[in-house]
């Protein structure tokens, strides 16, 4: 375990060659030189993002506020917690890239997409503030629920922690720990937030709301392929990384994260939800879970089918045929590439 360094913003000395270039511990100059790219992955990543930007005033929301009257009790307690938690993540992940991650990566090309990624979740942050404004008369009900929600605060609490491993404690290890944090945040706890959302949508209500979260998810793909790349490319860079016991520290991540996920959909749903049972959401997590796992080369702990496979067809758009959980995307962004460029 070493420790690593925040990288110089300015650094004339440096005479570093594109081949030299390392995700973390190289010796940048400062200047994006562009022309030159070591992780063509990178590059392709941050047209992608280029091309799919959007802007919460393109979504309609008015049928939302009377919806959201109609549903009951028990829909709009799981609605109004899945948006406060989606908040907190996408806050979270903001201030995370900016000031716990990208300060390290020494690569210009990942520094560029990292960069775009948080503009991306503060534009989430934006559009959670239009759903709670098109909902409610008092934002603060639900932007303060994790003071009021014991279950809420104990899982933002369990999530932050993971993130200050690196900040506290700045090693290639606990770097590594971080990106596969990021993963989990951003293809577990997100996408089970967003199923919340979907099977409302599926049922004929808040359908301005799943539409905001159709743009989102389409972003946080682009977020979690970002991260299976990093950590695909430092098992390349950084083999002796991958040991044994980290290896078993991350699949103990991905089993932690699995049980507070599915407390927290159970939680949330009180039973009360249709298309929404404790197996279902306890089977859909784990579901996730795999596919995060299979992604970086690593073995599935729960071999589970999806069983809401249905939320695929909600999470596309019309013109887009997205299969969100293999990787591969075909007509995915308002220009075009090829996915197997990652």
């Amino acid at each position: 375990m070493t420790t690593i360094k925040r990288k110089k913003i300015y650094n004339p000395d440096s005479h570093e060659n594109v081949n030299d270039r390392k995700i973390f511990g190289g010796n940048p100059t400062g200047i994006f030189e562009l022309n030159n790219i070591k992780y063509q992955w990178a590059y392709n990543l941050w047209e992608v993002m280029l091309n799919n930007t959007w802007f919460p005033k393109e979504v309609d929301m008015t049928r939302d506020a009377n919806d959201y009257k109609q549903l009951t009790e028990g829909e709009k307690s799981a609605y109004d917690k899945a948006l406060s938690q989606l908040i907190f993540m996408d806050s979270l992940q903001t201030n995370n890239l900016i000031d716990n991650v990208n300060p390290y990566i020494t690569s210009p090309e990942i520094n560029l997409i990292l960069v775009r990624q948080s503009f991306e979740e503060a534009l989430h942050s934006q559009s959670y503030a239009v759903m709670v404004d098109s909902i409610s008369q008092n934002s603060a009900e639900i932007y303060d629920l994790w003071r009021r929600d014991a279950m809420l605060k104990s899982k933002n609490d369990a999530i932050a922690i993971k993130y200050e491993l690196l900040s506290d404690n700045p090693t290639d290890v606990n770097f590594l720990k971080a990106c596969f944090a990021n993963q989990i945040l951003e293809g577990i706890y997100f996408y089970s937030g967003f199923a919340y959302i979907y099977t409302l949508a599926r049922a004929g209500k808040m359908l301005g709301s799943a539409q905001m979260i159709r743009f989102i998810q389409r972003d946080e793909v682009t977020h979690l392929i970002l991260f299976q790349n990093l950590i695909s490319s430092l098992r390349r860079e950084r083999p002796d990384l991958f040991t044994e016991e980290l290896i078993a520290e991350v699949y103990q991540m991905f089993r932690d994260a699995v049980a507070l996920e599915v407390a927290w959909g159970i939680h949330i749903t009180q039973g009360q939800i249709l298309g929404l049972t404790n197996d279902i959401i306890e089977q859909y997590i784990q579901f996730l879970a795999d596919e995060r796992l299979k992604a970086v080369k690593l073995e599935p702990i729960y071999n589970v089918p999806n069983p809401i496979k249905w939320v695929n067809d909600f999470a596309s758009f019309n013109d887009q045929k997205t299969n969100f959980f293999e990787g591969t995307v075909a007509n995915y962004s308002k220009g075009s590439l090829d996915f197997d460029d990652f």
